[in-house]
Formats: structure tokens, C-alpha cells, sequence
């Protein structure tokens, strides 16, 4: 399988996982997520000071700055088959 298939199997293989990740994991996923089907973060930092959900997505994302497509896809697939067990 190529990697972008892989990559689709994991993000199913997230849904269905039998324990909810921590805080960290999850944020680490929704940014090697953003990076592998986005690119970098372009987005302005979220207005509201007080919206730390959005806040924390927005700088997790930035954090992986200059990562690949192909390298986030990588790193997700690594990440949910370690949650997988």
C-alpha cells in the first residue's frame, strides 16, 4: 500500500480506537493530520484569548512548520498503529 492510502486507513483506524488518547496525543494527531492533507499553518492565531481549544490546535499545527506532506503521513500512521496497541 502507498503511503496516502495508509494514511487514509489510519485516520479511520483513529476513529474506532478502543481508548481515548491524552490531551497531547490527541493534538499531536489533529496537527500531523493538518500538516499532511494542509501544509503549513498559514492561519492568523485565533482572536479570542480565552478559546484554548482553538489556541492549542493553531500552535500545534505551527510547531510542525516545514514537516512534509509525506513525513506527517508517516509520522500519523506510526502514531495511531503505537494508540492501536
Amino acid at each position: 500500500m502507498e503511503t496516502k492510502e495508509l494514511f487514509e486507513k489510519a485516520v479511520k483506524d483513529s476513529e474506532s480506537l478502543t481508548e481515548r488518547p491524552s490531551n497531547e496525543t490527541l493534538l499531536l494527531l489533529y496537527a500531523l493530520f493538518k500538516q499532511a492533507t494542509e501544509g503549513d499553518n498559514t492561519k492568523e492565531t485565533p482572536d479570542n484569548p480565552f478559546d484554548f481549544v482553538k489556541k492549542a490546535k493553531h500552535e500545534a499545527w505551527l510547531a510542525l512548520k516545514g514537516k512534509s506532506s509525506e513525513d506527517a503521513m508517516k509520522e500519523y500512521i506510526q502514531l495511531v498503529e503505537k494508540l492501536k496497541g
